[in-house]
């Protein structure tokens, strides 16, 4: 950030040469320029993509420093998440954002809720992102206006010590704006429209694009059955597509994460291109379920090709997709990513049914073979059981080692019977280091959680509904949101003040100095709040 003093003096520099411009005054536009810092979502992008890549140079060195990141969706959700990750932890290093396209089909569709399948409107993606650094940066403009009236007020008493303490937190300001890790799906159609809404998320500030590899007008969720993949060549010119996206506006370093859907993918819609035995095509289609067949074998219509000097059938289905043979799903996500790395991508993304660290693990030391510096983006799911799943991994752990597992009954683990046994606590450690764990053992540069917002929009909601019509009346309020507001020192109290009131009332007084109709007064109810947060 430009120093304060500095930006006065040019300020003042420059309109004493503006005859008709005296009643401007220079301090007021510096305070505005240093609340607007970024003035473009390509400022963004490019201030947010050296962050990213250094981040992930730290963690080549110190796998401990991985990045982590929430699913917001809406730009309020992602400022009141910024603005308590800079109140507990002062800065925002290696903390980010995530655009999830669940969430953009459930939640900004015009279409109303749609499940995760591509349907919601192209441009509703890049109008969230930039709907988020909309309210980050309104986030630093409330939080710097609140510097500038701290350092009026020390001014106006004479506190010189003061004041240069207010000072040094301006110059030093740490900005609310960090990356956003923004989901493009299978990119919405062909290459070239990869391509066109890439542009769209970048101008918005997206930094990094995260892309997957099935078919475009077939995509599910990444936790539904019913997946379908497409050759490795059709993907490539897909990330070749954000690539030039990328650097045709100048963000030369933004970041693409390939991720592949292939361990829960069973089908493709297409028998890829080969040209030589061992080729990428060929490769893809050695996954295929194939029968050898002779040519009076063939029926009418049956596709066949050449593998290993033999003619087999592919099994193709009534939808007419071609199936994988089973169990292939680990070595099909190898080659994805290994191919996806050497081709442009940054990072890759493994989606998996469960949050195993020993089966990513094994899947990037695999990927690493061929690519040393491999790192992942994982979903922390909300669609994986985490008590289950872990509880199960340490009954089973126990199992393996001999223990004595009588006293559980490993399918009704989840059962509220076990919280306080010993196996739970063991799980529930694993659950609490499971980010690190995976950071030092499986190769995640960065942890996300696709959908947490969604659902605790759900429970709060779920609570306040429940007491407030019920017996507690307004007492559900006042007692369990309002009080721990008060308590807890969450800004959002003074809901007038987070809108922008106070700014408001700012830009007022330096367009119309004392004859500004200003709402902060005496009989401002939000003066009630006067002393929290």
């Amino acid at each position: 950030m430009t120093n304060y003093r500095q930006e006065i003096e040019k300020l003042t520099t420059e309109l004493k040469s503006k005859d008709t411009w005296q009643a401007i005054n220079p301090e007021s536009v510096a305070r505005m320029r240093l609340q607007n810092q970024f003035k473009t979502g390509l400022d963004i992008a490019k201030y947010t993509a050296a962050i990213m890549r250094k981040d992930m140079e730290a963690y080549d060195a110190d796998p401990s420093k991985y990045t982590q990141s929430l699913g917001c969706w809406h730009g309020f959700i992602g400022q009141q998440k910024m603005i308590s990750i800079k109140k507990h932890f002062e800065n925002t290093d290696r903390r980010y954002l995530y655009l999830s396209g669940w969430m953009v089909a459930a939640l900004r569709s015009e279409f109303g809720p749609l499940p995760d399948q591509s349907m919601h409107e192209k441009t509703s993606v890049a109008s969230l992102i930039n709907e988020l650094y909309t309210f980050l940066r309104q986030a630093d403009a409330r939080e710097l206006g609140g510097l500038f009236r701290e350092l009026d007020a020390a001014r106006e008493a004479g506190d010189e010590v003061k004041e240069s303490e207010v000072q040094a937190q301006i110059d030093g300001y740490v900005t609310h704006v960090v990356p956003i890790i923004a989901d493009i799906d299978a990119g919405f159609g062909n290459a070239e429209a990869t391509y066109l809404m890439a542009k769209q998320m970048i101008e918005a500030g997206a930094c990094c694009i995260q892309i997957e590899n099935q078919v475009s007008d077939e995509k599910q969720c990444g936790h539904q059955d019913g997946k379908v993949t497409v050759p490795h060549e059709d993907f490539l010119a897909k990330i070749n597509a954000v690539r030039y996206a990328f650097m045709e506006l100048g963000v030369e370093d933004g970041v693409i994460v390939a991720r592949t859907d292939s361990l829960g993918a069973g089908l493709t819609k297409q028998i890829a291109v080969t040209k030589e035995p061992g080729d990428l095509g060929d490769q893809y289609n050695s996954f295929l379920d194939c029968d050898e067949v002779s040519e009076s074998e063939l029926g009418n219509g049956d596709v066949v090709i050449k593998q290993n000097g033999k003619l087999v059938r592919p099994k193709r289905l009534p939808s007419n997709l071609y199936q994988f043979k089973q169990g292939t799903g680990e070595a099909r996500c190898v080659l994805d990513c290994i191919t996806s790395l050497q081709n442009g991508a940054d990072l890759i993304w493994i989606e998996t049914e469960k949050p195993h660290i020993g089966q990513i693990g094994g899947m990037v030391n695999e990927i690493r073979k061929a690519v040393p510096n491999a790192k992942l983006v994982y979903n922390n799911s909300p669609s994986f059981n985490w008590t289950l799943n872990f509880r199960q991994q340490i009954f089973d752990a126990m199992v393996e080692e001999g223990q004595d597992v009588s006293a559980y009954d490993r399918d009704r683990l989840m059962s509220v019977e076990y919280d306080g046994t010993e196996l739970a606590q063991v799980a529930d450690e694993r659950i609490r280091t499971f980010q690190a764990d995976a950071a030092k053992d499986a190769g995640i540069f960065h942890h996300l959680i696709t959908l947490p917002t969604y659902h605790t929009a759900a429970l709060s909601t779920d609570n306040l509904a429940k007491e407030y019509f019920g017996d507690q009346g307004m007492l559900g309020y006042v007692l369990n949101v309002q009080r721990e507001e008060i308590r807890q020192g969450i800004a959002c109290v003074k809901h007038q003040n987070m809108a922008g009131s106070d700014m408001g009332d700012d830009h007022k007084e330096y367009f119309a100095g004392e004859a500004a109709l200003k709402a902060a007064g005496k009989d401002n109810t939000m003066n009630q709040f006067a002393n929290i947060a």
